[in-house]
Order: C-alpha cells, then sequence, then structure tokens
C-alpha cells in the first residue's frame, strides 16, 4: 500500500492582515479613546477622562455600523471582529470604570472590592451574552455595558455639586449598581442598530465632549 499524502492545510490569514477590516479599525479606535480615559483617570484630570469613555462607546456602535455595511465581509473575518470587540469591551466598560473609581477615590483600599465586581461583572455579561447570544434575537439579558459609561459621564456631571468624600461615596454606588444591573435578568433592547439611537448617541457624545471641553477651559 502506498501512503497518501497528507492534505494541505487551508492557508491561515497574518494577524495583522485583520487591520485592514474598517470595522476593527473602528474597534481599536475606541479601545484607544480608552486608554486616553484611564490614563486621564489615574493622572486625575477626570472631565478629560470622560471625553474618552464617551467616545469609546461611539466608536464601539460605529464597528458595528460599519461591520453591517460592508459589501464581501466574510465569516472569518465577522467572528474574528466579533471576538475582538467583545475583549475590548471589557477594557473600555469594565476597566476603565473600575480605575476611574479607584483614582477618584484616591486608591484607597476600600475602593478594591468595588473595582473588582465591575470588572467580574463585565466579565461574566460578555461571556453570557457570547454563550447565549440575544434573548428572543432582539433583547439582551442583563443591561448592556456600553450604558456603564453613558450614564457614569452623566452622573459625573455633578461632581462638582458634592464634596470629594460624598461623590467617591455616590460613584461607588452607581457602580455597585450599574455591575448589578449588566448580570441580572433584566431583557433591554438592542440600542445600537436603531438609526433613532445612532442619532441619540451623536448628539449625545457631542453634547457631553463639548460640557467636559469647557469645564476644562
Amino acid at each position: 500500500m502506498t501512503a497518501q499524502k497528507a492534505e494541505p492545510q487551508a492557508s491561515q490569514p497574518s494577524i495583522i492582515s485583520f487591520l485592514k477590516d474598517l470595522a476593527n479599525l473602528c474597534s481599536l479606535a475606541g479601545l484607544a479613546c480608552t486608554i486616553l480615559a484611564i490614563y486621564f483617570s489615574i493622572i486625575g484630570v477626570f472631565y478629560a477622562a470622560m471625553i474618552g469613555m464617551v467616545w469609546a462607546v461611539a466608536f464601539d456602535w460605529a464597528d458595528g455600523l460599519v461591520a453591517r455595511s460592508m459589501k464581501g465581509r466574510t465569516s472569518q473575518q465577522g467572528f474574528f471582529g466579533g471576538q475582538l470587540d467583545s475583549l475590548i469591551d471589557i477594557v473600555n466598560y469594565g476597566v476603565s470604570p473600575a480605575i476611574l473609581l479607584l483614582s477618584y477615590g484616591k486608591f484607597d483600599p476600600i475602593f478594591l472590592p468595588g473595582a473588582f465586581i465591575i470588572v467580574s461583572a463585565s466579565a461574566i455579561r460578555l461571556s453570557y451574552f457570547n454563550t447565549y447570544g440575544l434573548s428572543g434575537g432582539s433583547k439582551y439579558t442583563g443591561m448592556a455595558l456600553d450604558n456603564n459609561n453613558l450614564i457614569l459621564v452623566f452622573i459625573f456631571l455633578f461632581e462638582s455639586v458634592f464634596s470629594v468624600g460624598a461623590f467617591s461615596i455616590i460613584l461607588y454606588l452607581c457602580s455597585i449598581g450599574l455591575a448589578a444591573l449588566n448580570v441580572s435578568q433584566l431583557k433591554t433592547p438592542k440600542l445600537s442598530g436603531n438609526p433613532v439611537h445612532v442619532y441619540f448617541l451623536i448628539f449625545y457624545t457631542l453634547g457631553i465632549s463639548a460640557i467636559y471641553s469647557w469645564k476644562l477651559l
């Protein structure tokens, strides 16, 4: 008997080749905004951090819109983009708010449990979604993580009304509350594909950016 030759495996694309995908570039732009938000949170320039956090959401929504509009996008590209988006979401909506909380709390150890809960809830929420997808094909189980940033940047508008100590408690409680909603059985609609919600996010992002830019002056 003659030995059969092994069939050649299909060639895999290079890792860097996925940067040609515009949707992936939008995801990475959102990550860049989050890195800036983390940096400004650490050095205590919180108003600048708020701008980075809201733009992270804008680019996160943009990557989905771009992906759906691209013609000829393969299932492989779609799967890679979904994995990339999910991993970046943990940083955008878990790590970034956790560092904001820690920094605003002067890195007091009492804020460490809150930071752990925020990051853990985001990881659990994304893992659940990656396993089960949308409930009924149209609703999320648990509040979507992008709402964390949208709500936190709004709450921070009232930071100057309170003392640092009082607002650190408010921020702590709000962050824990958001984490609880992320892992709850609450059914929430998918907002990012709705044109009305997209326009709302555009105006919200520009408005929030303008307000915090003015506060920075």
